[in-house]
């Protein structure tokens, strides 16, 4: 009886051995398989699914064989590793090991929105509206409506975004790129306000964003940004009206057709700065940190105005005459190939890039 035991004890260890054995094949052979995928493909993980059901589906698909083994993988040897949503990129030479080592460290694909210096709010929501790998859910919100649902009621939106590349991945919402932006433009503003120059013409802040919005624009050459800030807070201080175009353009909105016209000059909007006394009540368009920084550390001096050269630059003036001068020989007489700012290197990249 006790030699019959042994033998069925025995037979039962081989059983489970060889049991054992086939199983740790059956799994090996396939995490071994190679997908099977004539070009690259970009599988979907929307938020929620499990490894199990995705297993499932490219089964299905014909991407795969022996979903059920690779589910019995992932539970038994990934216990707990959370599936990151979003896109994967799967490739004809990759084999179901190295699929699901992607799956293992959330390698999922990103694309990126580039917000530039210089845009209009509205030229933001144009480039947010473009992006069809974001979850668009602000699109039919007021730019009210927007703030409020940001988080900031009653904050106007102009100028309020970090210019920056910014990433983001399938099934991220227009909302949280905008809530990294309006959260990263506040962190530059608070740094370079810690540590700004002494006797400034700004109450807070906002207010050195609104000049720092009128240097942006102004102009694409680095070195001036500092000396245009000069002469905008020395016309403050001596009571002179900015003057300075972009914020006619601004004010003028979708109107504006492209020129400016002395009628342009002469009407009265809340931006006009040929009509008002002071900055506009907003910025005029998204500041990167130089402008900022410009605006905090005006560089000193004694020009009150500037006009631009036709390459991007200007030429400053201390006098109303030296600077009539100016006028006349780089505005009134135009060369063919004047241009108001620098020619760019490259276009910056405006809609969903991988």
């Amino acid at each position: 009886m006790i030699r019959k035991l042994l033998l069925l004890l025995e037979g039962g260890v081989v059983l489970a051995a060889l049991s054992l054995a086939l199983i740790a094949w059956q799994q090996h052979s396939a995490l071994e398989q190679p997908l099977n995928l004539g070009e690259e493909r970009l599988i979907e993980v929307p938020a929620g699914a499990t490894p199990g059901g995705v297993l499932n589906r490219l089964e299905a698909d014909g991407v795969l064989r022996d979903a059920l083994w690779l589910r019995l993988y992932w539970r038994f040897n990934l216990q707990g590793q959370p599936l990151h949503s979003g896109e994967y990129r799967l490739t004809p030479d990759l084999k179901v090991r190295d699929m699901l080592d992607l799956w293992r460290r959330g390698e999922v694909v990103q694309y990126s929105l580039t917000l530039v210096e210089g845009w209009s709010f509205r030229q933001v929501r144009a480039a947010l509206a473009r992006q069809t790998k974001l979850e668009l859910t602000l699109s039919d919100l007021s730019d009210a409506e927007l703030m409020a649902r940001l988080g900031q009621p009653g904050v106007n939106p102009e100028g309020r975004f970090f210019p920056d590349t910014y990433r983001y991945v399938r099934g991220m919402t227009d909302l949280e790129l905008l809530k990294q932006a309006y959260a990263r433009l506040q962190l530059v503003l608070d740094e370079e306000w810690q540590g700004r120059a002494e006797a400034l013409p700004y109450k807070n802040p906002y207010e050195a964003l609104i000049m720092a919005s009128m240097i942006e624009k102004e102009t694409g050459v680095p070195q001036e940004r500092g000396e245009i800030a000069g002469v905008f807070v020395r016309r403050l201080a001596a009571g002179m009206r900015l003057q300075t175009d972009p914020t006619v353009i601004f004010g003028l909105g979708e109107r504006y057709q492209g020129r400016i016209t002395r009628q342009h000059l002469r009407e009265p909007t809340p931006y006009n700065t040929y009509t008002i006394d002071g900055m506009p009540p907003t910025p005029i368009a998204l500041v990167g940190r130089e402008a900022i920084h410009a605006a905090l550390h005006p560089v000193p001096g004694k020009s009150l105005y500037f006009v631009a050269r036709g390459d991007g630059s200007h030429v400053f003036s201390e006098t109303l005459e030296a600077h009539n001068r100016a006028v006349r020989e780089y505005q009134l007489n135009r060369r063919a190939d004047y241009r108001s700012s620098p020619a760019p290197a490259s276009q910056p990249i405006s809609k969903d890039n991988q």
